[in-house]
């Protein structure tokens, strides 16, 4: 079996839900209920997927700086891919959810970072599942015994003080995958400072798919990064590192392969920024 898209439609998912080499992962998630997607998995999901919450699966606790997301403590993240079947480099992980891929391309990013190529977002999501027609379980599949072996790429991600000297050189893009009102400022319903980092491009995450959630075409893709295509380095960021993975897919599908994650994204760094205002005692 070969397979190399970043995206999987429902039918071909269909077609290999019984082929060993596939493993699949339920991200749904909601940051106003953070355990109803947990919820919605028990009641249904598509038969053997495992279900990894964003919070305690993809995520590490939350510390002083670091954003509302810090990545996951990576050998506890290695044993829970190895639970849920990703065994090998051969295994295809195919990860969704019904947020319009806001929770499964942090797995997709978190898979690509740790040297795992094979991974694709199940296009349309879980709603575009069952559209289809095609069948739902609330069986929970056993874990695996197997092992699964990072191979970080540290290229792809960047820390605050690197968006600090990088982020103001003229060849490098810095992008805010933020709703518009957010990014300008005019409204910020997560995180306690309003507004963006100096410098940045808005290119909301929600433009890489249609109200279905289903991907714009490569062409789209290709034009949605045209002004940028020639930057040296490009780095993304969102609220809290999350979202900003749709873009990075994005990025990907329209031939740009090597954006870094600023994984703290904006709540880092309004952690410093509160910190820096705060009057001294």
């Amino acid at each position: 079996m070969t397979q190399t898209n970043p995206t999987v439609s429902a039918e071909w998912l269909f077609q290999h839900l019984d082929d060993p080499q596939i493993a699949i992962a339920d991200c749904r998630f909601s940051l106003a209920d953070p355990e109803l997607g947990q919820h919605q998995y028990l009641h249904n999901h598509i038969p053997g997927a495992h279900y990894l919450h964003l919070n305690r699966d993809l995520s590490s606790p939350v510390q002083r700086h670091g954003g509302r997301h810090p990545l996951p403590d990576l050998e506890l993240f290695a044993q829970k891919l190895g639970a849920i079947g990703v065994t090998s480099p051969e295994v295809l992980l195919v990860v969704y959810d019904d947020s319009r891929f806001a929770f499964a391309a942090r797995l997709w990013w978190l898979m690509r970072y740790l040297g795992h190529d094979r991974v694709a977002i199940l296009d349309g999501g879980f709603k575009g599942w069952q559209a289809a027609g095609y069948p739902v379980t609330d069986a929970i599949p056993r874990s695996n015994l197997g092992t699964f072996s990072p191979q970080i790429r540290p290229d792809r991600l960047v820390d605050i003080e690197t968006v600090k000297t990088r982020s103001p050189l003229p060849e490098v893009a810095l992008i805010d995958s933020r709703e518009r009102d957010r990014y300008l400022g005019n409204q910020e319903p997560i995180d306690p400072i309003a507004g963006h980092i100096p410098g940045a491009l808005n290119y909301p995450w929600q433009e890489v798919t249609d109200e279905n959630a289903q991907v714009r075409p490569h062409s789209d893709q290709v034009q949605r990064w045209a002004d940028i295509a020639g930057s040296e380095e490009i780095i993304v960021y969102c609220g809290s590192g999350v979202t900003a993975c749709v873009n990075l897919l994005s990025l990907e599908m329209a031939g740009i392969p090597n954006a870094k994650l600023y994984a703290g994204s904006w709540s880092d760094w309004c952690s410093y920024q509160i910190e820096d205002s705060s009057p001294n005692p």
